[in-house]
């Protein structure tokens, strides 16, 4: 694992390739692929064409809510009509989305890179809360913003608390259009094991993010270790909202490499 602060994503200066590769985009828990769209935007300004995806149960999704494997399958699905017309994506994950970019890409050709933010870069046979418990006990915000649903079955996120835990850095109306969007998370997301190890084939870059109260920056440096390269920036656990430029950045580095 390298950093580069030059040059973070290892990948040729902006312009050298006049078509990127399409970038598709998997939000976190508790998300949708609302939370990609000022990001996205950014991409759109660069010509950088993206993608971004709703888990089941989550944004305008109709689906229930499923578990890792649930969501893995929907997002291949997704990949099998997208690279049937591009070909080869970047496929980036945060947080939780980090687990499902992992499950879904192994035994893919069709990826030319995993760009983890903030995210669970998970090895064979791990699940979240398996990973997170083999690591060194670290307190987060995140954990007193959830709130379990009455069957057991999900939790939800109380709003105030977590707004401190997710969107620090983010500015008053994004945390307020944030906050009035997420929704459920189910157990079973975070308690299901992968299984593939993608990174062996696949490249890779992790993006820290150093001021991140949902995922502690200890526990991301050590997720980072696993994947190729590492970029960190100095903000919250929403880059996407706190940080669009600087994540544009590393994106548009990978897509114009890939």
């Amino acid at each position: 694992m390298t950093v580069d602060d030059n040059n973070p994503s290892g990948a040729e200066p902006r312009g050298s390739n006049p078509d990127p590769t399409t970038v598709v985009l998997v939000h976190g828990a508790w998300h949708g692929a609302w939370c990609w769209a000022t990001l996205q935007a950014e991409l759109d300004r660069r010509s950088i064409p993206s993608l971004a995806v709703d888990l089941p149960g989550h944004g305008v999704s109709t689906d229930p809510l499923g578990g890792l494997h649930d969501d893995a399958a929907a997002l291949s699905a997704v990949l099998d009509r997208v690279t049937g017309a591009t070909g080869p994506v970047v496929l980036v994950g945060h947080s939780y989305g980090g687990a499902v970019i992992t499950q879904a890409a192994s035994g893919r050709d069709d990826v030319a890179h995993l760009l983890y933010i903030a995210a669970f870069a998970l090895a064979n046979g791990e699940s979240v809360l398996s990973c997170l418990g083999a690591m060194d006990r670290r307190d987060v915000a995140l954990a007193a913003a959830m709130v379990p649903t009455d069957d057991g079955t999900a939790t939800r996120l109380a709003p105030g608390a977590a707004a401190g835990a997710l969107y620090g850095r983010c500015s008053a109306e994004a945390v307020h259009a944030a906050l009035a969007r997420i929704g459920p998370q189910s157990m079973a997301s975070m308690t299901e094991e992968i299984s593939g190890s993608p990174r062996r084939e696949i490249d890779s870059t992790y993006i820290r993010c150093s001021e991140d109260r949902a995922v502690h920056p200890d526990h991301q440096a050590e997720l980072a270790d696993r994947c190729a390269r590492r970029v960190d920036l100095d903000t919250d656990h929403s880059p996407f909202l706190s940080a669009v430029d600087a994540t544009a950045d590393v994106i548009e580095q990978i897509a114009s490499a890939s």
